[in-house]
């Protein structure tokens, strides 16, 4: 597993790289462009290199990039769904540009609206990003299972999958917190790993391609969406040393993105926390 966290790229996409450094992490998460904004970032050939080099200099085994929040690929508006699917694009070119891992996007939201058009519309706009990408892969992100969001359970995240053309470049990023609060019990290694058997049952083999590490402070099945720092909250360290330690997550990149002691983010210390957890 390489271990890391969610960094910022501000004052150039290179930087990132070096707060990862600082970090130790193995791994790092960015977003691409702002998080409160549709506009995409405008890099450059000169900026896609000065990353690639910083990241070969370094320990960075792995890069996954976050597509915004502002992102509803399965919204009924011509409108969302035109800035969606022009930002998603933009996330997967980038990502091609510097090797990332993986786009993890959150699937979308129904927002009320029966749940079967709204997962059709999210694969449409997904398979339209993939398409108009070349080789970065898209993982859609488990969610804790508030309002309308989809998601939340292994059979909607299947048909999500499955809506979006079941193409190879399609995979899943599991979050610990998500589970935990969506009602999946994940707190030991027996546990857990009977929560993935039904997981490859529903999606299949080979789909689970990228982990975020969150404790959850709400409770199992809360379908609150609240993320804590490693170790304090519902998850609780061993839950995270189960998590960390299951043999099927072996090799993937693993990015907390946990508040931290300030709201600042995840700290070095929390993250040779995580590491330490390793086959502990």
């Amino acid at each position: 597993m390489l271990v890391g966290a969610h960094v910022s790229p501000a004052g150039g996409l290179y930087r990132a790289v070096e707060r990862g450094v600082e970090l130790g992490a193995q791994a790092i998460q960015i977003f691409n462009q702002s998080p409160r904004a549709w506009r995409p970032t405008a890099y450059t050939e000169e900026d896609f290199a000065r990353f690639r080099e910083a990241r070969a200099a370094s320990a960075i085994g792995a890069v996954l990039i976050h597509a915004v929040y502002l992102l509803n690929c399965a919204s009924e508006d011509p409108e969302i769904r035109s800035k969606s699917l022009a930002s998603l694009t933009h996330s997967l070119r980038v990502g091609d540009a510097i090797g990332a891992s993986a786009v993890v996007v959150h699937p979308g939201s129904a927002l009320g609206g029966p749940v079967g058009p709204a997962i059709a519309r999210a694969g449409e706009l997904f398979a339209a990003a993939l398409g108009d990408s070349q080789r970065c892969p898209l993982h859609l992100e488990n969610t804790a299972g508030a309002g309308g969001t989809l998601g939340r359970s292994f059979d909607e995240l299947a048909a999500l999958l499955g809506a979006g053309g079941g193409a190879p470049r399609l995979g899943l990023c599991l979050d610990s917190c998500h589970l935990l609060a969506s009602g999946y019990e994940i707190r030991t290694p027996a546990a857990l790993a009977a929560v993935l058997d039904d997981c490859e049952r529903a999606v299949g083999p080979g789909r689970i391609g990228s982990l975020h590490l969150n404790d959850s402070q709400t409770p199992l099945g809360s379908n609150r969406d609240r993320h804590a720092n490693v170790g304090e909250g519902e998850l609780g360290l061993e839950g995270a040393r189960a998590f960390v330690n299951e043999p099927r997550f072996a090799g993937l990149a693993c990015v907390l993105e946990t508040p931290g002691p300030d709201r600042s983010g995840p700290t070095a210390e929390e993250v040779a926390l995580v590491i330490g957890l390793l086959a502990s």
